[in-house]
């Protein structure tokens, strides 16, 4: 193979690796990769804010969507929704209870004699 031909090859190569940057830097531009919203404006609705692999076919993944959270469980035999709550979980639950409990007072133990008086009455009379 002569020089030339050497040359040819890499400036193909290169020529190419550009097309495929360009036509991706295209697409992301107009929107078209990676299912993103398009419009800067809006907030993302949708995020895995936790993954956790149970084994090699199992993992439990948590999602957040709008005021919500969902606990999914992900594996080979399909997909199992195990728990939905509201976004913030169990603190912001038990936060919610103790605002709407009632501020009742737990009742009072019955107050014990004193010492005295339980060693006097201790005796006959």
């Amino acid at each position: 193979m002569d020089l030339d031909q050497y040359i040819r090859f890499l400036m193909a190569l290169f020529f190419v690796v550009a097309l495929i940057m360009v036509v991706a830097w295209v697409m992301r531009r107009v929107g078209m990769a990676s299912g993103t919203v398009r419009g800067r404006a809006r907030q993302r609705r949708l995020s895995v804010v936790e993954a956790l692999p149970i084994d090699a076919k199992r993992r439990l993944v948590l999602i957040r969507r709008d005021d919500r959270e969902h606990l999914i469980l992900l594996s080979a035999n399909g997909d199992l929704l195990i728990d939905s709550a509201p976004a913030g979980g169990f603190d912001s639950a038990l936060a919610k209870s103790a605002d709407t409990a009632p501020a009742a007072s737990p009742a009072a133990p019955p107050a014990a004699p004193p010492a005295a008086a339980v060693a006097a009455g201790s005796q006959p009379q």
